[in-house]
């Protein structure tokens, strides 16, 4: 076997912005352990404690707080694509290669993703009504584990930040 024929499993992290519902932010922290994710950021609210965060999921990763997104922008690790999530995208989640560096960000409840963030794609899943973001983000991260799983390899990332 080649190093060529060795396909890397890269990292991904998950983060919600200008969230509505911390209860949420606990679900999505919980999910990310479940799934593997290497890391969950906010962007606008800083993350407090939730009840529903039910492995403590601040013990085995880390959870970044940007204030704004600017913030976010400048520490967007080297060649880390950020994928936006939003409902009616033309990307649908089914036909999406997950990039071997990702950054998955879910817009706020109200207002979607913000812009001044360059999104190397936004994706969307298919619905008959609005996810919360939490059920979005785990439905994201279970896409990337079953894809992974199933050998469907990553894309290369590029330079976004």
């Amino acid at each position: 076997m080649s190093r060529r024929d060795i396909v890397p499993t890269g990292y991904y992290g998950i983060g919600i912005i200008h969230y509505k519902n911390a209860v949420n932010v606990g679900t999505l922290l919980r999910s990310c352990y479940a799934f593997g994710a290497s890391f969950a950021f906010t962007i606008g609210r800083r993350y407090c404690r939730q009840s529903s965060d039910t492995v403590n999921a601040w013990l085995y990763m880390p959870i970044y707080n940007y204030p704004t997104c600017e913030d976010f922008v400048r520490y967007i690790p080297f060649q880390c694509q950020v994928i936006g999530v939003e409902m009616g995208a033309a990307t649908d989640l089914g036909e999406f290669v997950h990039p071997n560096r990702a950054i998955y960000i879910l817009g706020s409840e109200d207002n979607g993703l913000p812009n001044g963030i360059s999104y190397a794609d936004v994706v969307s899943i298919r619905s008959r009504v609005c996810l919360n973001v939490a059920t979005a983000g785990s439905i994201i991260m279970y896409d990337r584990a079953v894809k992974a799983r199933l050998g469907v390899k990553h894309v290369q990332g590029k330079q976004t930040g």
